[in-house]
């Protein structure tokens, strides 16, 4: 159920089209610091519900690290192949074509990638109707950043080792593991072993690879390449996708999607520290009950903002030499501020986050004298 409050959601809007059979939801949560921003999520289960909390992360998430957007998602009901795909992105970014750029704009998340953001910018002939397009992708001189660069991966890779720098723990002495080898996975996986952090575990939909001394990229890559799964990595233990989430590690890296901590797994996680790279990786409930284990967790809107700030960077026509340098002072400066401040208030970085982001909302909702 989709619970209004002082903030939002502006819009909660379905769409469907029986040509090609698109179904999809819009939430437009709130946008007193600029458009709502945020990708456009397919999946066979996707939900009004579950847009709507992924909306709302993103009404903080941008606020948090001041960027001019406010807080929006969507979502297209999706069951894979490629066969009318286009045709259902474009049909979603069709109807509601109104709303976008003044009241929204799209970017790639599960399922979407810069590929769909450039149909939904061709669909309606808005340019910048979307964020995160091919980088051969220009118009005026401006060109797509894709996500496919690895902004989100690389921000993450920079929270955690920032959270590291704040505990006094070397990251040579660290073991990671890291749920999800896709975009964001394979980035902070690749980032962190350049900073000389040990990743210890990997996973994705057909299993995990293990190796208490360390895994090398280049093998992962080859048994992703070759055989389908990571969990064939060569001199690594195969275990199962969920295994990694119980792993007795120092951090776990959530780098997929929603929910994937959960009533049937949260009494078996063992790491101390938890980083958010997926969206909503389980609920603030089950969150909370981790944090009162005595594990700390970096919220998904601090640590994955590398995304949104690519964006930005490209909404605002950036090149990626730029964009990475934002990234990097944005999100260390972010999860830094943050980890302060929970120390001084002796409160989650959760609640310390949503202090700040909502004080930031707040102040930009009683500037303007209406939503509409």
């Amino acid at each position: 159920m989709i619970t209004k409050d002082e903030f939002g959601p502006e819009y909660v809007i379905e769409v469907s089209d029986p040509n090609t059979g698109m179904v999809g939801f819009l939430v437009i949560d709130n946008t007193a610091m600029g458009p709502g921003k945020g990708g456009i999520r397919m999946t066979p289960s996707v939900t009004p519900e579950e847009v709507f909390r992924l909306a709302r992360t993103m009404t903080w998430k941008n606020a948090l690290v001041d960027l001019p957007f406010g807080g929006a998602k969507g979502g297209i009901v999706w069951a894979g192949g490629d066969k009318k795909k286009k045709a259902i992105v474009q049909s979603f970014a069709r109807a509601l074509k109104t709303l976008f750029i003044n009241k929204y704009i799209a970017g790639p998340d599960v399922s979407s990638g810069e590929d769909e953001m450039k149909w939904i910018a061709e669909a309606i002939g808005e340019f910048k109707a979307a964020t995160g397009k091919p980088k051969d992708y220009c118009e005026d001189g401006h060109c797509g950043l894709p996500h496919e660069l690895g902004s989100t991966g690389f921000g993450v890779a920079h929270s955690t080792l920032e959270l590291l720098k704040h505990k006094s723990i070397d990251p040579k002495d660290v073991t990671i593991a890291i749920e999800g080898f896709g975009n964001v996975g394979t980035f902070a996986f690749q980032h962190l072993s350049e900073a000389g952090v040990k990743i210890v575990a990997i996973s994705d939909s057909r299993g995990t690879a293990y190796d208490k001394n360390g895994l090398d990229l280049d093998k992962v890559w080859a048994a992703k390449n070759d055989r389908g799964s990571v969990r064939y990595t060569a001199g690594a233990e195969e275990m199962e996708t969920e295994a990694l989430l119980t792993l007795d590690v120092d951090v776990l890296i959530t780098a997929a999607v929603t929910d994937v901590i959960n009533k049937e797994n949260k009494d078996e996680v063992k790491a101390k520290m938890i980083v958010e790279g997926s969206n909503i990786p389980m609920t603030e409930a089950i969150e909370k009950e981790l944090i009162d284990r005595g594990v700390l967790v970096v919220p998904d809107f601090v640590a994955n903002s590398g995304g949104v700030i690519s964006s930005y960077c490209e909404h605002v026509g950036m090149k990626p030499e730029e964009m990475f340098k934002i990234v990097e002072e944005k999100i260390t400066t972010t999860t830094r501020a943050v980890l302060s401040r929970a120390d001084k208030d002796k409160k989650s970085l959760r609640e310390v986050a949503n202090v700040l982001a909502r004080e930031k909302v707040i102040a930009a909702m009683q500037k303007r004298k209406s939503a509409f």
